[in-house]
């Protein structure tokens, strides 16, 4: 096989969609079963409908997909929002907060609700998958408080790890940066995001976390950015800052 067939990949059409940062998986499964989407000219209405990506054509509402233009953004969560596109509970949402015409971003993981600061958009997909993978080792870099006194015995149990509910938590780095009886104030690196890693790690070794914000991922950094506040970066500063170059 050669030229495009030779090339082709071969994926669900939903899929397809989503990678190429034309939609969600969600709306793109929407408009699939109404009958907007067409493969080699035929409407198809099965999501999970199988497709060569870039032999066969894949068209919405007649119009010919096309790669989006890769996109990348720093924004500053606020606290009180979650990093889902939407919420059945009806909670606001960091697109709620961001332009329309940003077109399909995702997040670069997650930061829960509670959790403020650095969080990472993108429509290119195998980037994001880069930067969450564990065997990157993308670091990223918190400011923690936490309740009572936090030891330098505790910091090492932190990076050394501890088992919670059968899974591996554990920091790749703790300084203390400030401590009273009352709280502690910390510097936490992490080089891989399980499900709320750091408060359930820390409450595993006593202590709540009180507040907690990203400022660092990667090579990319809060900075000054505002809360609520997004920059862009263009994708060929990011794959240059991710290279060292």
């Amino acid at each position: 096989m050669t030229g495009k067939a030779g090339l082709s990949k071969r994926l669900t059409v939903d899929r397809l969609l989503s990678k190429r940062g034309i939609a969600s998986r969600g709306t793109s499964q929407e408009w699939i079963r109404a009958g907007r989407v067409r493969i080699n000219g035929r409407v198809i209405r099965d999501p999970a409908t199988w497709v060569l990506w870039p032999r066969d054509s894949v068209s919405i509402d007649d119009q010919p997909i096309q790669d989006s233009i890769k996109r990348f953004f720093l924004f500053h969560k606020p606290k009180g929002v979650i990093t889902t596109r939407s919420d059945e509970k009806g909670r606001k949402t960091i697109f709620d907060l961001l332009p329309v015409d940003f077109g399909y971003m995702h997040a670069v993981g997650r930061l829960d609700q509670a959790t403020s600061g650095l969080l990472l958009l993108t429509n290119d997909s195998a980037l994001s998958s880069y930067l969450t993978d564990p065997t990157s080792k993308v670091m990223r870099t918190y400011l923690v408080s936490v309740r009572g006194a936090f030891t330098e015995a505790q910091a090492t149990e932190a990076v050394v790890g501890v088992v919670d509910a059968g899974e591996r938590l554990q920091c790749h780095s703790v300084m203390i940066q400030k401590q009273s009886g009352r709280e502690s104030h910390l510097e936490v690196v992490l080089i891989q995001g399980k499900n709320r890693e750091i408060r359930r790690l820390f409450k595993a070794l006593g202590h709540e976390v009180t507040r907690l914000r990203r400022i660092q991922y990667g090579p990319f950094k809060l900075a000054d950015l505002r809360l609520g506040a997004w920059r862009e970066i263009p994708i060929e500063g990011v794959r240059k800052a991710l290279s060292g170059g």
